[in-house]
Formats: structure tokens, C-alpha cells, sequence
């Protein structure tokens, strides 16, 4: 079984707000089926994100391979903030 991380709508309400889970999925899942685990969870309005670090290490070191957004959203959360 293929594994993705990728990620998963559940702000509907009001529309032109989205809030989105990042989920584990069996690669032929669809966006909003069932998933195996949430890893944390994105809001690209405010741009505030929070990620289980360990879990997500977790499942890459097992072969689960990340969408392009979830490297993205990974690269600006996990980069050290700069003191300016």
C-alpha cells in the first residue's frame, strides 16, 4: 500500500476561508475520504500552521511520500526563525 501525506479541506463555512488537515492516505484515496492519521493542521488565510514533527518523521522514515504543498508548508514551519 502506497502512502501520501497530503492535504485534506475541512473549512467550508463561510466559503473563501479554507482551514485544511494534513492527513496520511492510501495513495488512491480522494482529498476528503477516510485517512490513516492527521498530522496537524494549515490555515493559508493567516498562514499559521501546526505539524507533529515526530509523527511526520515517523511516516517519511516509513516510505510515505509528501505532496509538494506539504513540503512547502514544512520548509516555512520547521525553518529557523531569524532574529532581525
Amino acid at each position: 500500500m502506497a502512502v501520501r501525506i497530503r492535504l485534506r479541506r475541512i473549512g467550508k463555512n463561510p466559503k473563501k476561508r479554507p482551514h485544511f488537515r494534513l492527513s496520511v492516505f492510501d495513495e488512491t484515496r480522494g482529498r476528503d475520504s477516510r485517512f490513516i492519521e492527521e498530522l496537524g493542521f494549515y490555515n493559508p488565510v493567516t498562514g499559521k500552521s501546526e505539524i507533529k514533527k515526530e509523527r511526520l518523521e515517523y511516516w517519511i522514515k516509513n516510505g510515505a511520500q509528501a505532496s509538494e504543498t506539504i513540503k512547502s508548508i514544512v520548509k516555512k514551519n520547521l525553518a529557523p526563525r531569524l532574529n532581525t
